[in-house]
């Protein structure tokens, strides 16, 4: 896909001070309009960092009292974000808060996270999700759009409306240039259009027009307003190009530095992680990242070598065809422990060698900890209890939560005899562990409805002697029923032929 023609001269030929001074003055005259309520994204990028401290800026020049409404700033940090620039975005949060206060602004930094059974671990390692793919996309939704949504829904049932100021460019891509097209069809204001998935709110969108040189040049002339360097910022986005360049003038066959994109660590939709790489290869100070970039490429596996990882059985135990070949479904419990185990080993690895600003990381919090205990244990029966154990084999330390043995048909002890038992027999193993976890759920419920059809769902799930066995199976059943397809019209024929005129 062909990039964006840059413009022969920077603003179309109009000086910085001349455009920021009529975008200040825009701004003041849309937030003076209405009693609407502002709502800024910003990720701690260059083109959100521009966004909100155009609007700062414009606040700055009113008067205190026509500083009516607040500016709701969200930040959604899905807490796989690149270690730098989380740490970059929560220290700009809390920068920007105590400066608002100091300045009169009624300017609200918030932090979103998502909740605790959507996150990104808790998916993958407790659910057993496979890692991210354009065609399963499960990640977006749950960790970015939901929090952030969330959030402005509560602003519209308080208020009515919002306004959504977005730092979305149209040069970022021709999809989204064709996008903002569209949606410019449809404006209410003069730059106000509506959102088309968040009834009652509008987006404003004020350096849709700047390319990326533009929003340097407008970061590296302009003081950030609460305090927080633009030269770090220019200094994170260097290290995450592999020329370790950030030209603001440049022809149209140099690379700017927008060209790097931050994201999630784990992220699997594209095919590597550029500017982790290049931070990991800028130096000996981002080298402490080179744990998630290793742990980042084994999530990233196709093929046979994925299909290892994954039971052949789907969430409800079905058997799935494409074509003549086994869909797969999620990680094996023996996978999601070894994504445990190595994700809690990259942790322990990063804290020790990491610099102090980020010593204290952590990769998975003790909330998906327990969240992922209590998936293994209660919905996919592995009443073993692993988790804790593997915890302390990985830091060395007790996991703090309590035994949940109590609560269970049998304790891990028991069942390494019945794995001894079974012989090897993975599929006879797990079949017995759920028919006795089963057993256990329904023996304290004074009405045991319910109890033959889950003990039936357990035994379809596991009566096949393997894998082989089961794809066996599912061609027998689609043949079959192809059969049974094509012969239906005959039949019907012949119905009509023996019927009595």
């Amino acid at each position: 896909m062909s990039t964006p023609t840059r413009r022969a001269a920077p603003f179309e030929g109009s000086s910085l001070a001349q455009v920021t001074a009529e975008l200040k003055e825009e701004v003041r005259e849309l937030y003076t309009a209405d009693e609407v309520p502002w709502v800024i994204g910003y990720s701690g990028g260059k083109d959100s960092t521009a966004t909100l401290q155009l609007v700062w800026l414009a606040l700055q020049e009113l008067p205190v009292e026509q500083r009516t409404k607040t500016v709701y700033v969200i930040s959604t940090d899905t807490l796989v974000e690149n270690p730098v620039v989380a740490s970059w975005v929560s220290q700009s949060l809390e920068t920007m808060r105590q400066a608002a206060v100091e300045q009169q602004l009624p300017i609200e930094p918030n932090r979103l996270t998502p909740k605790v059974q959507d996150t990104f671990w808790v998916n993958l390692i407790g659910r057993g999700y496979p890692a991210p793919r354009p065609k399963f996309r499960w990640c977006t939704e749950r960790m970015k759009i939901r929090p952030s949504n969330t959030f402005i829904r509560k602003v519209v049932r308080r208020h009515g409306e919002a306004i959504l100021v977005l730092g979305i460019r149209k040069q970022e891509s021709q999809a989204r240039a064709r996008a903002m097209a569209k949606h410019e069809k449809r404006r209410v204001q003069e730059r106000l259009s509506p959102n088309g998935n968040l009834p009652n709110s509008l987006v404003y969108s004020p350096i849709e027009d700047w390319s990326n040189d533009e929003v340097w040049t407008f970061l590296m002339q302009q003081s950030n307003p609460w305090g927080h360097p633009n030269k770090d910022l220019l200094t994170m986005y260097q290290s995450a190009t592999e020329d370790q360049e950030c030209p603001l003038v440049v022809d149209d066959s140099t690379p700017s530095c927008g060209d790097s994109r931050f994201g999630c660590w784990t992220c699997t939709l594209v095919d590597q992680d550029k500017s982790m790489a290049a931070m990991v290869n800028s130096g000996d100070e981002m080298v402490w990242m080179e744990p998630l970039l290793t742990l980042r490429n084994k999530l990233d596996v196709s093929g046979p070598e994925e299909h290892e990882l994954r039971d052949f059985r789907k969430m409800n135990g079905s058997i799935q065809l494409f074509g003549e070949r086994i869909v797969h479904g999620p990680y094996t419990q023996e996978a999601r422990e070894t994504w445990l185990r190595e994700l809690l080993e990259a942790q322990s690895r990063v804290r020790a060698e990491a610099p102090e600003y980020v010593r204290g990381i952590e990769l998975i919090t003790m909330e998906e900890l327990h969240e992922i205990r209590r998936l293994w244990v209660f919905e996919k029966h592995e009443v073993e209890d692993s988790l804790p154990r593997i915890y302390k084999e990985q830091t060395g330390e007790d996991f703090p939560g309590r035994p949940l043995d109590e609560h269970l048909a049998l304790g891990a002890g028991e069942m390494d005899l019945l794995r001894e038992v079974c012989d090897g027999d993975d599929l006879l193993f797990t079949t017995a562990r759920e028919l006795l976890e089963v057993e256990r759920k329904f023996r304290t419920m004074t009405r045991r409805s319910g109890l033959f059809e889950a003990l039936e769902k357990t035994v379809k799930r596991g009566f096949f002697e393997g894998k082989d066995d089961a794809h066996a199976y599912a061609l027998k059943k689609k043949y079959l029923l192809e059969e049974i397809a094509d012969r239906l019209p005959l039949i019907e024929d012949e119905d009509t032929t023996d019927a009595p005129a």
